[in-house]
């Protein structure tokens, strides 16, 4: 009994001597960051996926992340598991703009902030996220299209164009197609005479093209790709039909991944729209401005450009993806 009261005393000391300590005596518990990825469809996607897991190590926070397989309920299920596991803050690119309200209001009613990167979800409730950061889509259709417009402002006769559309559904898909339409529709010749998915994967971009040069054959004059995977692998599938891609048909794609400057470097692609992948030093200062209790822009753009063939050889040393 002695003994008790002894252990008793020693833990009521320690504990009031703690209480005398300064919070930084004790270690900092590490932030936690639970992070639902879309998946691996991409050059770009690996990249995005790459900047997360060194930003997140760089900056000391805990990275909890999951890949998706480009499906919904595989990223529902992971922002969850993050609830769950009562992480500081989650983020995640969203596989398609629908359908999250619920998940987003468990998180809300756990106090867990959620960031979107890349891509954007359609709430009424704005509330239920903090911030939205990645890029334009809208304006990268539309530099697509002012490219296009531009080039061929001389050309007499109709532009027939084929487009290879994003995953049905996605923020990208959607926004890129907007983009571009608003800018040829100025200008009757434009025409999409062609328009499907190609899931942002190479080889679906292949497999689409292949049964647009079967049904339109020498009538396509452009392909406009929403990302440059689908772009190289419709560029295979132009190749083999005995055509020359950049040539006999304009290609113009979305991304600049270093896989598009090596195509425009060896004269098959025409010009590519930046997006840039590198976000994790950005969402891991926002993890840290959130836990701080600052207040965040409701939308972070990042900055891009657009690379036409003729400056790919010069830029492609600068490329970090």
């Amino acid at each position: 009994m002695t003994m008790n009261r002894r252990t008793l005393n020693i833990a009521l000391a320690a504990a009031s001597l703690g209480s005398l300590l300064p919070a930084s005596a004790f270690a900092q518990k590490k932030l936690v960051l639970g992070f639902a990825q879309v998946g691996a469809e991409s050059e770009w996607r690996t990249a995005n996926t790459e900047s997360i897991k060194s930003s997140a190590k760089e900056a000391g926070i805990e990275l909890k992340f999951s890949d998706a397989q480009q499906k919904q309920e595989n990223q529902i299920k992971a922002i969850r598991s993050y609830i769950a596991q009562k992480v500081d803050v989650i983020a995640f690119s969203p596989v398609v703009e629908s359908g999250w309200e619920t998940v987003l209001r468990e998180a809300k009613a756990a106090k867990i902030p959620v960031v979107l990167t890349d891509r954007s979800v359609n709430t009424k409730d704005d509330t239920l996220y903090v911030t939205f950061m990645g890029s334009d889509f809208t304006e990268e259709g539309r530099k697509a299209g002012r490219w296009l417009t531009e080039k061929m402002k001389d050309q007499k006769g109709e532009v027939n164009i084929v487009e290879l559309q994003g995953t049905v559904g996605s923020a990208p898909a959607i926004d890129r197609k907007k983009g571009f339409e608003e800018i040829i529709k100025a200008d009757p010749k434009f025409k999409i005479i062609r328009s499907q998915t190609g899931d942002f994967t190479r080889a679906k971009g292949k497999e689409v093209m292949e049964a647009f040069l079967k049904a339109e054959g020498k009538k396509i004059n452009v392909l406009y790709a929403h990302n440059d995977d689908m772009a190289i692998g419709a560029i295979q599938a132009i190749e083999e039909a005995g055509l020359k891609p950049a040539k006999d048909i304009t290609v113009i794609s979305i991304d600049g991944v270093k896989g598009a400057f090596e195509a425009m470097i060896a004269g098959k692609l025409n010009v590519s729209v930046e997006c840039s992948p590198l976000l994790g030093p950005q969402l891991m200062q926002a993890v840290k401005d959130i836990k701080a209790g600052k207040t965040l822009p409701k939308r972070i753009v990042t900055e891009e450009g657009i690379f036409p063939m003729e400056v790919a050889a010069k830029e492609f040393p600068n490329r970090k993806y």
